[in-house]
């Protein structure tokens, strides 16, 4: 898939991954990807994300692997090289939008406000990340932008749980949302797969209910 909300579409939920051991990346993408969650978010907040990006990509073909947390345009370059099928931001800087533009990568740049979302439709981009979503404005927000902004809809992440996804998701201008709630620090480091895939599955079947 080369369109980024047919992507991201495709599941309810995009676990957001901060892996700080590559040995782990693997069986943690397995476990994930076994539950019904194959679209992955890796955040370039360790040193080992792109070679985690590499390593899924060559042992998970069932997995749509994408880089997240981009900032800049060495970040799309290093993400590309590293094999990410799409990239992911927290906003959307010049620099980096018109490296995005040229680069054919399927992106999800993030907006926090009216403005930027604007701004990122003119330029040709009717999804986006929404974040941080929580403190943004939730849900009450998100409602207010879908008349005036018809068109543009989006995936929040930042403070979702299984608590609240439910009602992001009811909303008519909400495709998705972005997670680490199914891949938490203390089973990942336990390496506790099978903890992993039963949070994961517990997931999938309350928000598709």
């Amino acid at each position: 898939m080369t369109d980024i909300r047919a992507i991201c579409g495709s599941v309810p939920l995009i676990p957001v991954l901060t892996i700080e051991d590559v040995d782990r990346a693997v069986p943690l993408a397995q476990a994930l990807v076994i539950a019904g969650l194959s679209v992955l978010e890796i955040t370039l907040r360790t040193e080992t994300a792109l070679n985690a990006i590499q390593a899924v990509r060559a042992a998970c073909p069932d997995a749509v692997v994408g880089a997240g947390t981009l900032r800049t345009a060495e970040d799309l370059t290093r993400c590309v090289d590293a094999g990410a099928q799409f990239g992911v931001s927290p906003g959307a800087p010049e620099r980096l939008m018109d490296a995005v533009d040229g680069s054919g990568l399927p992106f999800l740049p993030g907006c926090a406000s009216a403005t930027e979302a604007m701004r990122l439709a003119d330029r040709g981009y009717s999804f986006l990340k929404f974040f941080p979503a929580q403190a943004a404005g939730g849900t009450a927000m998100l409602t207010s932008l879908a008349e005036p902004l018809s068109g543009i809809e989006f995936c929040p992440t930042g403070g979702i749980t299984i608590d609240n996804a439910r009602d992001y998701l009811a909303l008519p201008n909400v495709v998705t949302v972005g997670g680490s709630w199914v891949a938490p620090k203390a089973l990942t480091k336990s390496e506790d797969w099978k903890g992993i895939e039963n949070l994961a599955r517990q997931a999938v079947s309350h928000l598709t209910q």
